[in-house]
């Protein structure tokens, strides 16, 4: 019975409730899948553009008067239910018809990061919709957000993305997935807390969910990191005459293209980053980066990046 962890890309569930719903319910016949065939299964997510969307219209409700401030790290707390529900709903639905009895839960997850992360000095997690230049401009004169243009996409805002040190709720995720339980955590890469005086606190940044991912993986000792995404596979020169999708990658690949500046910040270079933290100095460890339609694909070799050591 192999361990898998799989995160799903914020990106890749949509851009409103209605379209991510639609998207979830696809990938739980995946999902299911994967526990019909034998596997113990932890399921986390991105929330990009999703707690973009909850920060800037709680912001827009609260220069109206309508509602107080809204600090973001509760705006994070607010995705990890707001996707973990849509997935513990799909789930359970698919299970449900496949006449299989298993218990889906989804567990808010802070994950601890170093109050001195320079991380904090630099934004560089795009979070939100994509927007113009012109627009992003605009948006920056109004609340002093930060904007940077992200792989040919447009522009979108940045937040701090320190690095996970520690689950805080990694005790609970170990007993339900031990349980055989279908657990959601790590939602968005968890609400990043700080250690005080007087106990943990959130502080207004978004953990990349794939180190998140990771961190989780090895935690638990997974056999498996699958990392779901917008695209089929990995590519180097992307978008480019001459690019080349990789089905296979190694450690020491993946170094020197990443000492080439193959691999884009805040797109796909933290997945890469992340896939070999799991994979190196474990040749018994697998990562996977493949589309979110490709799971089914990538479990039979016939679509996605394979990383290993």
């Amino acid at each position: 019975m192999a361990k898998v962890v799989v995160a799903l890309g914020g990106n890749a569930l949509g851009k409103s409730p209605e379209e991510q719903l639609k998207l979830v319910k696809n990938t739980a016949d995946s999902l299911i899948g994967l526990i019909e065939d034998g596997n113990k299964v932890v399921i986390s997510h991105g929330n990009g553009p999703q707690i973009g969307q909850i920060n800037l219209g709680m912001n827009f409700a609260a220069q109206r008067g309508k509602v107080s401030a809204f600090p973001f790290p509760e705006c994070g707390a607010m995705s990890q239910g707001y996707i973990g529900y849509h997935l513990q709903q799909s789930l359970q639905n698919e299970l449900h018809r496949r006449h299989l009895t298993k218990n889906v839960v989804t567990m808010i997850t802070q994950i601890l990061v170093d109050a001195a992360d320079p991380a904090f000095q630099s934004p560089s997690k795009p979070i939100g919709d994509f927007y113009t230049k012109e627009q992003a401009a605009q948006i920056e004169a109004e609340k002093n957000y930060t904007f940077v243009e992200d792989a040919g996409r447009g522009y979108r805002q940045v937040v701090p993305s320190p690095i996970p040190k520690k689950i805080m709720e990694l005790a609970s995720i170990k007993a339900l997935f031990e349980n055989e339980d279908l657990v959601i955590a790590g939602g968005g890469g968890g609400v990043p807390v700080v250690a005080t005086d007087e106990g943990v606190k959130g502080v207004p940044a978004v953990i990349d969910k794939d180190r998140s991912s990771a961190l989780l993986a090895d935690s638990i000792d997974a056999d498996k990191l699958i990392i779901l995404t917008a695209v089929d596979y990995v590519y180097v020169n992307y978008n480019q005459p001459n690019e080349l999708k990789l089905t296979n990658l190694s450690v020491d690949e993946a170094k020197k293209y990443m000492s080439e500046g193959q691999f884009a910040a805040g797109s796909m270079l933290p997945k890469i980053e992340s896939c070999l933290s799991f994979v190196e100095g474990h040749p018994e460890r697998q990562a996977i980066i493949t589309s979110l339609t490709g799971l089914n694909d990538s479990l039979t070799g016939k679509l996605g990046t394979v990383l290993h050591d």
